[in-house]
């Protein structure tokens, strides 16, 4: 803080206060009076200064700072912000899934990467992870996920007995849980790690062609991580590890940047493609879709205000511009509609009318009304209109949309040549990880097998991962029998 001359203080409405030391009493001794308006307005502020917190992801930060295209694109999509040359302002928020606010930055966890870029037709939101998958593939699960990593209903702890029964009759995480037991479980700092759409999106190019695209920012400081030695000495000394790194860069004037690559389907390659695109669990091998770069994003602005620019950041996946889209993903379909509830329900229903969360650009809308709305109405309020209203384009909109038929049903989805839960997650071991890297995988497997997990789901995970790849299971058994004895 630099040092400047004061202005006076004012109460919310702006008229000036007489004392920031004193309450208004009757006598230096005296009761305290009622009408210290000043004073209410005080107290009562601080008792209701704090909103909800959200229910995953809630430990977080993140920065301003503009994307910019540095390759063409054009061809797979119209939007504008992906355009030659375009540079558009951004907002990013890092986080953690299971920790609640206060809870340490170096916990083992996936970290959340949620990207908006303010674009010249309405916001983009980018949501996704430091990993290019996820646990489970249908929506219906993820609010028991959610519960069985965060705190037991009885003892109000964390509990890996619930975590390990869970992803043991949940044969899609693992996947997942590889990524997550490995290395990048804790990355050294948000610079220095990924960040992936992980589900599948769509773009639109100007002739009304469709593609799937999957993103994904790679980090220009490299992939570092930390052992879980480090991590938990870290949590006990600094459990603002992350932001404080993140902050404390950008003051220095060091930006972080990422270089935004792309790998883009044709769209008939969806229909005959050996795995499932759109399964969240599975990854595009980039043998079958290289990526393609398009441009770059950098940190450049730290936030002023952590309340209004941070924890009322409201992302979206539903948020998608003129040129680009969602999928037949299910998991993205469901989260198209639960971010926005979400927020409506910690936020308000205006949310959107907070000024992180606005567009740079002009909203025409026949939303009305809601607590907090601060936007001017005006009439017509209602569509269709003969008094000059906005009214919808669909050449400009041009929806993303895709054919689908069938009866109703509750299944999977339907599995393809080489759909299964343990392929793509055994790959990961054998092929891209080192020696030294699978031996680490072993070690946090071992440790965290051994933080209160009961002995039924502890034989369920000792074949979850024999299933994953025979000998890191074996592996696995034999650490937890030898750090027992």
């Amino acid at each position: 803080m630099t040092s400047m001359q004061p202005k006076p203080t004012t109460n919310d409405a702006g008229i000036p206060v007489a004392s920031d030391d004193h309450s208004l009493t009757v006598g230096p001794d005296g009761p305290i009076l009622l009408q210290d308006h000043y004073l209410i307005e005080q107290m009562a502020n601080f008792n209701r200064e704090r909103i909800p917190e959200r229910q995953p992801h809630a430990k977080g930060a993140g920065a301003f700072g503009s994307f910019e295209v540095t390759n063409d694109v054009s061809a797979y999509t119209k939007a504008a912000v992906f355009q030659p040359g375009a540079r558009t302002e951004a907002l990013i928020r890092f986080s953690t899934v299971a920790g609640e606010q206060g809870s340490p930055d170096t916990w083992r966890d996936p970290r959340g990467f949620s990207l908006r870029l303010y674009t010249a037709a309405g916001n983009l939101d980018l949501v996704g992870n430091n990993t290019p998958v996820f646990f489970i593939r249908d929506p219906l699960k993820f609010q028991h996920f959610i519960r069985s990593q965060k705190r037991r209903a009885d003892s109000g702890l964390r509990d890996n007995d619930m975590q390990w029964d869970f992803w043991t009759l949940s044969p899609e995480s693992a996947h997942m849980v590889t990524w997550l037991m490995g290395d990048r479980g804790i990355p050294r700092t948000w610079r220095h790690m990924n960040g992936y759409s992980s589900h599948t999106y769509s773009w639109l190019d100007a002739a009304g062609e469709l593609s799937w695209v999957k993103y994904h920012f790679i980090s220009d400081q490299g992939i570092e991580c930390l052992t879980q030695a480090e991590g938990d000495e870290l949590a006990g000394k600094d459990g603002d590890y992350h932001r404080r790194d993140l902050f404390e860069a950008i003051r220095r004037g060091e930006y972080p940047s990422w270089t935004l690559k792309v790998q883009i389907m044709p769209f008939e390659d969806a229909k005959t493609y050996r795995f499932n695109p759109f399964d969240l669990t599975k990854v595009w091998p980039h043998g079958d879709y290289p990526l393609h770069e398009v441009g770059r994003l950098t940190l450049d602005r730290n936030v002023s205000d952590f309340h209004t620019e941070m924890e009322q950041a409201a992302f979206e996946p539903d948020n998608q511009v003129p040129g680009t889209g969602l999928s037949p993903d299910k998991m993205l379909l469901a989260r198209g509609f639960s971010y926005a509830d979400a927020h409506r329900a910690r936020l308000g229903v205006n949310y959107k009318q907070i000024p992180v969360n606005s567009p740079k650009v002009e909203v025409h809308s026949y939303s009305k009304d809601g607590v907090m709305r601060i936007r001017n109405a005006s009439d017509p309020v209602y569509a269709p209109n003969s008094y000059g209203g906005p009214q919808a384009d669909p050449v400009i909109a041009a929806e993303v949309r895709w054919s689908a038929d069938g009866g109703m049903v509750r299944q999977a989805y339907a599995l393809r040549r080489d759909d299964d839960d343990w392929g793509q997650a055994g790959t990961l071991v054998r092929e891209v990880l080192d020696d030294a890297a699978r031996d680490r995988l072993v070690s946090n497997i071992a440790g965290h097998l051994l933080g209160g997990v009961s002995e039924p789901v502890l034989e369920r995970s000792f074949q979850y991962w024999k299933n994953v790849d025979q000998t890191l299971g074996e592996r696995v058994e034999k650490a937890v029998g030898d750090r027992r004895s």
